[in-house]
């Protein structure tokens, strides 16, 4: 059950702030004010670091096998507890049921991979969006605890609670006191002195690219340099060629755009057409987007945005491209049936200029534009016109354009006739360009993230050998 009050997770312990201040959690599916939550300060990050810092040293000496033990339980305990934190995950993002059970598996099958032989970092600082609130959790806590580190949490202010969840199942499958935190607040008032913090070693952040540059900006101003491993979103393509399966490019450009509202890193928020299928390939998307059931129930395939706010900024940015001169083919509304819910109808526009700021920056919204192209060269040249390269998608039958796509395409991540994501929880996944700084998780590249390598040099006298 969705408790009434959130406070912070540290040494193994729900905590008030210091400051005695909250700040409300609304549900996005009808806007509730479902819990009080800490809103914590400067003190608290110092109080949740320096017991990290304290407990760091034991859990990096205890042995991988052992602490592949520990994270295989608490895997075991999110199969277990399916239902109760699915129930939380909904409850935080308003997604469709199945969604949110989706996910609890996908961050199970995040604490199978065990092995390391470098040295671990020490404290690790995680900060995750709100899209998906216990994945993100998942994602970057199994590893880093896997390499021998004590990690420190700070998820959105929107979706509080599953990061403190998250502390009691590790607490259940025998995480050493102290060896996670999290700590709730806003970002200026936490997620800034957090980053601040001389204890932390290494911040991992997934969000905006402000933010992200802010961080790194910061960090590079501390007395001590501290490791920053940076994923910060996309404006990803999916390309149709003139050869490609009409029905399933559709098909995935329609989950690629709308699952999670939209509100994902790796969705396709650029649909680019070839001019000779594009009327048939625009009438196959609307008709599958027709079909897109748009709520919170069991069967439902679109949740809502997860604020107010952000309802009103992704309805804002779709009129004013309409005044720029778009054209709104679909959606793009308040649903007013699920009001007060912060549900948008999910919107296709066309006709929206390459350089325009839709076409340019990350809305995070059920939106998608649709783009005419005359070539296979004009589709590469436009897919590669942002500043992000995190994701993307081609839909072709000739293996030449498959290979040139791959070559060619700027991103992190490349897909041959599917969606713009699902790389899997144990591939590497980030991108570059302004999509992120180099580093690469989960996988077993995340050992180049939550691991230092160390060069060791063994001089033996030679007379006492």
């Amino acid at each position: 059950m969705y408790p009434r009050e959130i406070l912070h997770w540290i040494n193994d312990a729900e905590v008030a702030a210091s400051s005695a201040q909250t700040f409300d959690k609304r549900c996005p599916i009808d806007d509730r004010v479902v819990a009080q939550v800490a809103r914590g300060t400067a003190e608290d990050v110092r109080c949740a670091t320096a017991i990290a810092a304290s407990a760091a040293d034991a859990w990096g000496r205890v042995p991988p096998p052992r602490r592949g033990e520990i994270l295989g339980r608490a895997a075991a305990l999110l199969r277990l507890k399916e239902r109760e934190l699915g129930d939380i995950v909904r409850t935080e993002t308003g997604k469709p049921w199945k969604n949110a059970v989706a996910e609890v598996g996908s961050s199970a099958d995040l604490g199978l991979f065990v092995r390391t032989e470098r040295a671990p970092v020490g404290v690790c600082a995680a900060i995750m969006p709100f899209n998906s609130p216990l994945a993100g959790i998942a994602w970057k806590v199994f590893p880093a605890l896997l390499c021998g580190n004590a990690v420190v949490a700070k998820s959105h202010e929107l979706t509080p609670y599953t990061a403190v969840a998250f502390g009691k199942l590790l607490q259940e499958a025998g995480l050493p006191r102290g060896v996670y935190s999290a700590v709730r607040g806003l970002g200026p008032e936490v997620g800034a002195p957090l980053v601040e913090d001389p204890h932390v070693n290494l911040v991992s952040f997934t969000g905006s690219v402000a933010t992200g540059k802010l961080i790194q900006k910061t960090v590079s101003s501390r007395p001590v340099l501290a490791k920053v491993c940076l994923e910060l979103g996309g404006k990803n393509p999916l390309v149709v060629c003139d050869d490609a399966d009409l029905a399933l490019a559709a098909e995935h450009a329609v989950a690629s755009a709308f699952i999670d509202a939209g509100q994902r890193c790796a969705a396709g928020s650029r649909i680019i057409v070839f001019d000779r299928v594009y009327d048939a390939f625009r009438d196959a998307m609307l008709a599958r987007t027709a079909a897109v059931k748009v709520g919170s129930n069991p069967d439902d395939d679109c949740g809502p945005v997860i604020s107010r706010q952000s309802f009103d900024r992704v309805i804002s940015a779709i009129d004013a491209a309409v005044k720029r001169g778009a054209r709104l083919l679909t959606g793009g509304h308040a649903i007013d049936a699920l009001a007060p819910g912060y549900y948008i109808q999910p919107a296709i526009l066309e006709h929206v200029a390459p350089d325009d700021e839709l076409s340019q920056t990350e809305l995070f919204g059920p939106v998608t534009c649709l783009y005419r192209v005359a070539s296979f060269d004009e589709a590469l040249a436009l897919a590669n016109s942002t500043p992000f390269g995190l994701t993307g998608a081609i839909h072709t039958a000739n293996s030449h354009r498959i290979e040139q796509f791959i070559t060619r395409y700027r991103a992190g991540l490349v897909s041959i006739n599917g969606p713009t994501y699902g790389a899997g929880p144990h591939m590497p996944f980030g991108g570059v360009k302004n999509s992120g700084n180099g580093f690469r998780e989960p996988g077993t590249e995340a050992l180049d993230v939550y691991c230092e390598w160390k060069t060791v040099v063994v001089n033996h006298d030679p007379a006492k050998v």
